[in-house]
């Protein structure tokens, strides 16, 4: 009986460990921004990845307020930057945490890829609007064209990559739930 405790505490540890890890991994990669997983110049929206199985084990409160975290960290990694991601994430986290969890696991994959594409194409839409109200004066809102192209670009990565994080992660972190 004090083996089969001790395994379970020992668990316990692990996966607690392998959520906050996972965690960390998130602003290193945002600031890796590894080129061979890019697309015209554009990566994934790393954050979505974490926060959507995340917030559909914990919830909506606590998606929300990781949500909140992410943001405040990838936007002090982007110190001279003035936009911030943090209302777009806050809004993912909580709309995620809304989401439940299905047995069908063929539908599960392709539902992970579409939900981080919409969550993409929202957060990119909120950081476009950002910009485009601040520089709405200047009167070359031809120059931001461009931007489509990134927040296009960034949703068809983050939908593609999606169904494979989202479903290994949602795996660790059910299991660490079942031991904490």
């Amino acid at each position: 009986m004090g083996a089969n405790f001790e395994s379970k505490n020992l668990m316990n540890k692990f996966f607690s460990k392998l959520s906050i890890i996972s965690f960390i991994l998130i602003p290193i990669i945002f600031l890796w921004h590894p080129n061979w997983l890019g697309f015209l110049g554009v990566q994934p929206y790393w954050p979505l990845f974490w926060l959507l199985p995340w917030s559909m084990i914990n919830g909506s409160i606590n998606g929300l307020i990781f949500g909140l975290f992410l943001g405040l960290i990838l936007d002090s990694l982007t110190l001279d930057d003035s936009f911030t991601q943090i209302p777009g994430l806050i809004f993912c986290g909580f709309l995620f945490g809304r989401i439940k969890l299905h047995s069908d696991i063929l539908l599960g994959h392709f539902r992970y890829g579409l939900i981080c594409s919409f969550a993409s194409f929202l957060c990119g839409i909120l950081y476009f609007l950002q910009i485009l109200f601040r520089n709405f004066s200047d009167g070359n809102i031809l120059i931001m064209i461009p931007s489509v192209k990134n927040i296009l670009a960034e949703v068809f990565l983050t939908g593609l990559f999606a169904p494979f994080i989202c479903s290994q992660l949602l795996r660790i972190f059910k299991f660490s739930r079942r031991y904490l």
